[in-house]
């Protein structure tokens, strides 16, 4: 089973690149952030005729997470718990059937938290801690648990090209770090960090002041396995020659491969 996650930013924007990625990745599951439209606007032909199953959490110019599915999904939910005043469209999930196992995805866009000091900052933390306690919940079900998209956590310094830049931004402060490392001491693993080291690694490089060609990059797309997921991991890339070509989001696609 081959999940992907990619931030698109903007369907519109990414009308004919999305489509033509997924036609060459060809992942069984594609989770999406920043979809940037409500569900009603959603171009879902484009990728049923592909053979996707389509589920949306859509929200009208921000946020908005979809999963694409080849395979069968099952008890979709909308909406990160623990807040129902929360409108903001950033958490979807379903479990996805494979061959061999079912699988429960997640599909996350967590806030970007900037200015920090301030709501925004306040508002992402809140939302972690949210997540930290979903996440939780979801491990006493002792069955695969993915959880993946943009998680706006720049981990560590070495997932930085120039990490001094980002000391004193919301994606690298301490605070979200620890916030971040909560959630992965439950008991989750980071899939890329499980199967490649070292620095160099990115999936985001901003539009400005040429950040791709001086491969100015940051790492903060992530998937957080459960143990049982975990288990079935068989590879996890980053696909970032995606940000080189025509009308490219600022993110590029990472995906895992489980044997499930």
């Amino acid at each position: 089973m081959k999940i992907a996650s990619f931030n698109i930013n903007g369907i519109k924007a990414r009308i004919e690149a999305l489509p033509a990625w997924l036609d060459e990745a060809e992942p069984d599951v594609a989770l999406l952030q920043e979809i940037k439209s409500i569900d009603e606007n959603f171009p879902r032909e484009i990728f049923e005729d592909r053979g996707y199953n389509v589920e949306t959490h859509g929200q009208k110019g921000f946020n908005g997470v979809a999963i694409l599915s080849r395979l069968p999904l099952e008890d979709v939910s909308r909406g990160l718990p623990g807040d129902p005043d929360d409108e903001q469209a950033r958490w979807i999930e379903a479990t996805v059937m494979g061959d061999h196992a079912a699988v429960r995805i997640c599909g996350l866009y967590l806030p970007n938290g900037n200015p920090a000091p301030g709501p925004k900052y306040d508002y992402k933390l809140a939302w972690m801690e949210r997540l930290r306690a979903r996440a939780q919940e979801l491990l006493t079900t002792e069955e695969p648990v993915v959880m993946a998209g943009d998680y706006n956590i720049i981990p560590q310094n070495e997932d930085a090209a120039r990490p001094e830049v980002w000391a004193r931004d919301a994606l690298a402060l301490p605070e979200s770090r620890a916030a971040f490392r909560r959630i992965l001491n439950l008991g989750f693993t980071e899939a890329f960090r499980a199967r490649t080291q070292g620095p160099g690694h990115y999936t985001f490089w901003d539009y400005q002041a040429g950040a791709w060609n001086k491969n100015d990059g940051i790492r903060i797309d992530h998937f957080l396995l459960s143990p049982q997921a975990a288990d079935l991991l068989t590879d996890c890339q980053i696909d970032k020659e995606i940000r080189a070509r025509e009308k490219p989001s600022d993110h590029v696609p990472i995906w895992i491969t489980l044997d499930a």
